[in-house]
């Protein structure tokens, strides 16, 4: 299997007209191998399956479930208990010869699933390319104010902003950022040029080090990337721009929201630069970014799946850290255990097998 890096050189290098056989030569793969990641159209990150080893109760426990399911119409006071099931198991078992610890587990677990409350937690620009970069400003979200991060992507051809307002700079919040921009404006540029490694990897000295999410949605995209030499300016002069100006012109007064979502919604509808006049072309800036668009690839036939699989491990109260912020609550019963989180917009935190709790991220504070 080809690391993500492998697969965006060769996407890259297709979509700069090079040849199977050149890529697969280059890469030193075979050409079956470059053309399934060419045909690939899903790159979404997809849940770790846990899988379960087998037990010596396996042959029992439909039966211990068909009494704890029976259970749920019985007064609480006659329902079965983990010595009860042992010694039914026992009596009307044939064969039985489990110890009672192994009995008690498997029915505790069986009834922690069952019974859970979830807690829903200046350069030349071509048309079809954009700059990234965000942007700081306070806003109301439910009456309390709080400093936001918003996501700009411009589009230099046309002088066109876009912008989302998240809770953070992380990389859920970049992709989800980007999906719902691609989404609203049809398309998704060809080029998309960043300010910084932010949210989206880290620079260990010339070099840009993509997170494995980013690497993901690129090539489920198909955009390439460019990052910014540190200090240059004039290689990011547009977005700068729009992230002034969006915040002195929209964000003044402070902005009051209920919904994050909602109000990320009507930023895209209600902005009016496609109203002005480019200030350079003399041209409605709503004329050119038609060439931004008509210059766009078109989107995916799978949406992207915006989110991160990590493992992590529950205090004696269930609550679990996934950043130096923010706790989130699963169950007491999952003290000391560990569960896999699912970040994005609204993480989940999953246990062995079914998902126990979910929490609205930082992203969407």
């Amino acid at each position: 299997m080809l690391t993500m890096s492998q697969i965006n050189e060769i996407r890259e290098a297709f979509e700069l007209g090079k040849k199977v056989s050149q890529i697969a030569r280059e890469i030193e793969v075979d050409e079956k191998t470059v053309r399934k990641y060419l045909k690939q159209q899903d790159f979404s990150p997809v849940m770790p399956v846990v899988e379960e080893r087998e037990s010596k109760l396996d042959p029992y426990k439909a039966q211990i479930q068909e009494w704890l399911d029976g259970d749920s119409n019985v007064w609480y006071k006659q329902r079965h208990t983990a010595q009860r099931i042992y010694d039914r198991l026992k009596a009307e078992c044939p064969g039985f010869d489990l110890s009672y610890p192994t009995v008690q587990r498997f029915v505790k677990a069986y009834k922690a699933k069952t019974q859970r409350t979830r807690v829903f937690q200046e350069l030349v620009w071509h048309p079809g390319e954009a700059q990234v970069d965000f942007g700081e400003a306070d806003f109301y979200e439910q009456g309390q104010l709080s400093r936001k991060k918003y996501l700009t992507v411009s589009f230099p051809h046309s002088n066109r902003g876009f912008y989302q307002v998240f809770g953070g700079e992380t990389g859920e919040c970049v992709c989800q950022g980007l999906q719902d921009i691609f989404a609203y404006i049809g398309g998704v540029p060809r080029v998309l040029v960043f300010d910084n490694a932010t949210g989206v990897g880290r620079r260990v000295g010339d070099e840009v080090r993509e997170a494995q999410l980013f690497q993901q949605m690129r090539a489920h995209y198909g955009f390439l990337v460019r990052f910014c030499n540190p200090n240059a300016g004039h290689e990011k002069g547009n977005v700068e721009n729009k992230v002034g100006t969006v915040r002195r012109n929209r964000f003044v007064p402070i902005p009051a929201y209920d919904s994050v979502e909602g109000y990320n919604r009507s930023l895209m509808r209600e902005l009016t630069d496609g109203e002005m006049l480019h200030y350079k072309k003399n041209r409605p800036v709503a004329e050119l970014f038609e060439e931004d668009r008509d210059a766009l690839k078109p989107l995916p036939a799978y949406p992207f799946n915006v989110c991160r699989f990590l493992y992590v491990t529950a205090d004696g109260y269930g609550k679990v850290r996934l950043d130096a912020h923010h706790f989130y609550s699963t169950c007491p019963e999952f003290g000391g255990t560990e569960v896999l989180n699912k970040t994005a917009r609204e993480p989940h935190l999953h246990g062995k097998i079914a998902a126990v709790a979910r929490t609205t991220a930082a992203l969407a504070r």
